[in-house]
């Protein structure tokens, strides 16, 4: 098994417990209505969001299952592992991600997203691959940033 470890950040001049709030406790219900052509639902098939429970997040072409492994709504951190679906085959095994959202200096947020990648023998990862999954990554945080700024009291 080949593991691949990477942490990415960005920053947000919003408040760490809102972009928690919508895009980690609410994202089963925010993602859908801010990206409608995308994310066709989104819901609980095990649990109630917390530690153990599983989201499926339906897609036009397919599927992911999310297993939550923790949620802290005092650290705003929050670890799932990708299970099953999109971005799951005969070559990875699982994603893991952890994610924190710490204030910055300027009243906004840091957003540190260290993912695990855990393939099957000696399977490679090309960059090309990583940079995609990044970009979405990142699009997905700027969607819910830009609802933030443009709703500021939605989420307080």
């Amino acid at each position: 098994m080949g593991v691949l470890t990477y942490t990415d950040e960005h920053t947000s001049t919003v408040a760490p417990s809102r972009i928690f709030k919508a895009s980690i406790l609410d994202s089963h219900i925010l993602m859908p209505k801010l990206l409608p052509d995308a994310i066709k639902s989104v819901e609980y098939i095990k649990g109630d969001g917390g530690a153990g429970s599983i989201k499926q997040i339906n897609f036009d072409g397919g599927f992911v299952k999310h297993q939550i492994d923790e949620v802290n709504e005092e650290t705003f951190t929050y670890k799932y592992s990708l299970i099953e679906g999109m971005g799951i085959s005969d070559k990875i095994e699982k994603v893991s991600y952890d994610i924190k959202f710490e204030s910055s200096p300027n009243g906004g947020t840091l957003s540190k997203m260290t993912t695990t990648i855990y393939t099957h023998g000696d399977f490679e990862i090309k960059e090309e691959e990583l940079t995609a999954g990044k970009e979405k990554v990142l699009g997905l945080y700027k969607v819910v940033e830009g609802y933030l700024l443009k709703n500021p009291d939605a989420y307080v």
